[in-house]
């Protein structure tokens, strides 16, 4: 079982890696809710031994045709069942469970438009093009058993009754129902089918490979990037190399998936690699050894006297490698670095212990996010520890739209600790945190299970984080525009601070101010204000300064 800070599923698709594990400060929930589960999903072992002709009332005159596609009412139950139970006790808030599996139901009627079940007296009656074809009893609301039990035989039944059904694979029709069951929900709650969950697991957890980043071509596998340290690297692969056969086998027929797939298999196995590299010289033939290959999330490099770091997404192995980065800048640059620019444009979020960690190497006191929903074990509080891995030094966050989940509790912690400058425009506003739970299939069901709040108290769902410093008031600002409106900012807080001690309250106009349209992209203007505000520090004093209050004024 995981966590996740996933992104809705209308974002773009490169919000991969975004399950939140429960290792390190979330290691202790892990296991509660574990323990809790257990003794709920106990009960879905025995789904499948509830014969469905307990449910059935009548099947006369249906066509017994034979079922073309892999189903097993059996398995369907258990998956159903499981999946049941999750919603009923995981959920974030107390659903009724029978709307929902009717949902599902005639979410089948995308693969067949003959195909209908409705509830009637009691009873759920399933008609195959104007035909009734059989019915079921209607279960008690929250047995999830026999509600398990009810639609892997509806589905049975259509199978039979339906050739349009019967030409689908079994993961076609529990992706088709688990859809429908999940659309009544919030957006972020989802289906995965067992090969869609293995790679979510290898973009959050790692997997068997070699380190390298390839594209498939008509002339074989091409390597477009190798990772330092990987087993591709220490062979020698470079970039512009050509891979044209795995273990003896031609490459050139292989899709994208299917060379990845070839690359990676368990950690410690072996493959050989026929390569032309891209010098032209003659072909090599490389004996590897697969690795654990996490894929980087971090990329860093000095500009100046800056230490610019970029996160693309929070995966298990984020923290550690933004500490590498930072340790590795702070030993290049020594006295020489200013400050540094933590860029999270575009980082559509990941795992929520990750973001807890990435906050704590900046912020040395203080509350960093909480999280609060229906289950009892939604409630925590993660608090930083007395250390700062960047010494204190000044920091400068950019943000955009795409900056969600994980990457707003970096920001909201890093803001409302006064830790760091927050520029950019208003965020995407993802304020849920969900937890992933493996299926019998070995799929897994995403589920929202508690909202996150910033340390100042508020949740982001739906608000996001409001920068310190704008950029996105006109379409194309100058740096000089930019620094003048925080300028007269500056000047109009430190007004209304003084008016606010004797009104009690916050004047309009300078609540106004604070309104930080989004953006779905970065400006050049993000960093010029960067290196400006790392560069000036009496600046630098004045927006870190200023910032909390004025962000809390447009919440």
């Amino acid at each position: 079982m995981a966590f996740r800070l996933g992104n809705r599923r209308n974002l773009p698709p490169q919000d991969v890696a975004e399950t939140m594990q429960t290792d390190g400060p979330c290691a202790p929930l892990r296991t509660r809710l574990s323990q809790r589960l257990q003794q709920g999903l106990g009960r879905t072992a025995r789904a499948g031994a509830i014969s469905l002709a307990l449910f059935l009332v009548a099947a006369a005159g249906m066509d017994q045709r034979a079922i073309g596609s892999d189903y097993n009412a059996y398995q369907a139950s258990r998956l159903f069942a499981a999946g049941y139970n999750d919603i009923s006790k995981i959920y974030i808030e107390d659903v009724a469970l029978p709307p929902l599996v009717l949902d599902g139901l005639r979410a089948l009627r995308s693969l067949d438009d003959g195909f209908a079940v409705a509830r009637r007296d009691g009873e759920l009656v399933v008609q195959v093009d104007g035909h009734r074809v059989g019915s079921y009893h209607v279960p008690a609301p929250r047995d999830t058993d026999a509600w398990g039990a009810v639609t892997a035989g509806v589905i049975d039944l259509a199978l039979r009754s339906s050739s349009d059904l019967s030409g689908h694979s079994a993961e076609d029709l529990y992706a088709r129902v688990f859809d429908g069951v999940l659309d009544r929900l919030d957006g972020y709650s989802r289906y995965a089918g067992a090969d869609a969950a293995q790679q979510n697991r290898a973009s959050r957890d790692g997997f068997g490979g070699i380190g390298a980043r390839v594209q498939a071509s008509k002339q074989g596998i091409e390597v477009l990037s190798v990772r330092s340290g990987s087993p591709a690297a220490s062979m020698g692969l470079t970039a512009g190399d050509i891979i044209v056969a795995i273990d003896g086998s031609p490459t050139t027929a292989l899709s994208q998936r299917q060379a990845i797939d070839r690359l990676r298999g368990q950690v410690d196995s072996r493959l050989t690699l026929t390569v032309n590299p891209k010098t032209g010289s003659s072909t090599r033939t490389l004996r590897l050894r697969r690795a654990h290959i996490v894929p980087q999330t971090v990329k860093a490099h000095a500009e100046g006297r800056l230490a610019v770091i970029e996160i693309s997404g929070f995966n298990q192995d984020t923290t550690h490698s933004l500490e590498q980065a930072i340790n590795a800048l702070n030993a290049e640059m020594g006295e020489h670095l200013a400050g540094y620019v933590l860029d999270l444009r575009g980082n559509p979020g990941g795992l929520l212990d990750q973001a807890v960690d990435v906050a704590d190497l900046f912020v040395r006191h203080g509350r960093l996010v909480s999280t609060h929903g229906r289950h009892p074990d939604s409630h925590q509080y993660f608090t930083a520890r007395p250390d700062d891995v960047g010494d204190d030094r000044p920091l400068v966050v950019l943000v955009d739209s795409g900056s969600a989940s994980a990457a707003e509790i970096v920001a909201a912690a890093i803001q409302d600790n006064r830790r760091g400058v927050i520029v950019g425009s208003l965020t995407y506003g993802k304020g849920t945190v969900q937890t992933v739970l493996r299926l019998p299939n070995r799929g897994e069901l995403t589920l929202t299970w508690a909202r996150f709040h910033a340390p100042s108290g508020y949740a982001l769902s739906g608000r996001g984080v409001t920068p310190d410093v704008c950029t996105s008031r006109s379409p194309d600002p100058t740096l000089d525009a930019v620094l003048a409106e925080l300028s007269d900012l500056t000047q109009r807080r430190s007004r209304a601070d003084a008016q606010l001690s004797g009104r009690g309250d916050l004047p309009n106009d300078t609540a106004a101010t604070v309104d930080c349209p989004s953006r779905p992209a970065g400006s050049p203007t993000d960093m010029a204000v960067a290196r400006r505000l790392l560069t000036d520090r009496t600046l630098y004093r004045s927006a870190s300064a200023d910032a909390p209050a004025i962000a809390q004024a447009a919440r």
